[in-house]
């Protein structure tokens, strides 16, 4: 299989079956964002735990399969992660999409990065940039805010 259908298999998976779909129960951190271009919206609900690892993290939303594609795998390459780690898995994928750099961390497994990697076709289409993004933003503007 050619890595572009592989990418294109794996952004079709986690749009059609978003993991982690849902309010988490017990989050102590949320925020929302909404792109009025395009219609995709987005509330993540993320609990933190007294060590700052990502305890829970989960998503509601609407939107097209980029989008909703993109918070699936946030979710289920974030949850359970060091904040720290988190934020930096977060500004990786930020300046993978915007930049078109790579992954650097090591720490990820190479079946993680190859799911993050899937969502770089986007850079192609600079409309399609926010739809990937958005959520990525959203985490952290919801790791910043406390309930």
């Amino acid at each position: 299989m050619e890595l572009k259908e592989l990418y294109q298999e794996i952004i079709l998976d986690h749009g059609k079956n978003p993991r982690n779909k849902g309010v988490c129960p017990d989050y102590n951190h949320d925020a929302k964002a909404h792109n009025p271009l395009c219609g995709d919206k987005v509330h993540i609900y993320l609990k933190l735990d007294k060590e700052k690892k990502v305890f829970d993290l989960s998503f509601e939303g609407e939107g097209c399969a980029i989008s909703l594609a993109s918070a699936s795998i946030l979710t289920e390459t974030l949850k359970g992660k060091d904040l720290t780690f988190a934020k930096k898995v977060t500004e990786d994928f930020l300046n993978m999409v915007k930049n078109k750099t790579k992954i650097t961390l090591n720490s990820l497994t190479e079946d993680q990065i190859t799911t993050i990697t899937s969502l770089s076709g986007v850079q192609e289409f600079p409309m399609r940039v926010k739809c990937a993004t958005m959520v990525w933003h959203t985490f952290i503007s919801a790791v910043a805010k406390n309930n």
